[in-house]
């Protein structure tokens, strides 16, 4: 379990703006949590102070019962995947070693047999076996983001971070990118947190869903609690029609005015 109890954050020591201020969150199991707002509101900085990345300035975070602060980063690696919203790469690898490299925390780069079981496993699952020998950039957007999740496949946590997953992607790869997300879930036992920028696909395959204002948790809750014109509205600022499709919320990007 991850719980997150009074955490404020500030980039600035003197800076009377936090970026996070008294964050109150307990993530849910075998599920998938999805982080939404504008730009600014706090959810990546958010994901950094959850995996220590970020200390926070204030209050604490609890990974299994135990304060983050107090665990070495080895042994949260074991624990917390975290893909970031940009995966900046200062040489040129194949698919195969950056899946490798997900064993790094388990192994420190000297693979056993247990972790190239892992690799193959999670190459496997992510249908990358034809790809091992391509280079990431000889690869389409869709399948290098099919890769790095197999990365963090084959680090073999229980809790996943997911920065922005969707960046980049048409819609054919963003839903594709999703439905894996969420088989993470139904058929791995994962724990899965993930910003998205698209609120229709929170709504599609989010359990619970957190709508972030200004460095707070607005409200949080079921899509149907929070996936609403009274949520929505002052947190992006913006005028929103909702509608329901099949018992779940479904956001229309349409204005009147416009007729």
């Amino acid at each position: 379990m991850i719980e997150v109890r009074n955490i404020s954050q500030s980039y600035s020591r003197n800076s009377e703006n936090e970026t996070l201020s008294d964050i109150n969150i307990t993530v849910k199991e075998n599920a998938i949590t999805a982080l939404v707002g504008a730009n600014g509101a706090g959810k990546s900085t958010l994901l950094s102070v959850m995996t220590n990345l970020l200390p926070a300035k204030s209050g604490k975070v609890l990974l299994d019962g135990v304060d983050v602060r107090k665990i070495k980063t080895s042994e949260i690696s074991k624990k917390v995947a975290f893909l970031k919203q940009t995966q900046q790469l200062s040489i040129r690898i194949t698919v195969q070693d950056l899946v490798e490299y997900g064993r790094f925390p388990h192994c420190g780069g000297r693979l056993k047999d247990i972790d190239k079981e892992k690799v193959a496993e999670s190459l496997a699952y992510m249908n990358l076996e034809d790809l091992t020998d391509k280079y990431l950039d000889e690869i389409s957007g869709g399948q290098r983001q099919r890769a790095f999740i197999a990365m963090i496949l084959a680090q073999d946590t229980p809790y996943i971070f997911l920065d922005e997953p969707l960046n980049n992607l048409d819609i054919k790869y963003s839903v594709e990118m999703m439905k894996i997300v969420g088989k993470l879930v139904s058929e791995l036992s994962k724990t899965i947190v993930v910003v998205l920028h698209d609120i229709n696909f929170a709504a599609a395959y989010a359990g619970h869903i957190i709508a972030m204002k200004d460095g707070k948790v607005y409200r949080e809750g079921e899509p149907l609690d929070v996936i609403t014109p009274d949520v929505l509205n002052p947190v992006f600022d913006h005028d929103f029609h909702i509608v329901k499709h099949d018992q779940k919320p479904v956001c229309l990007y349409y204005d009147e005015s416009y007729d």
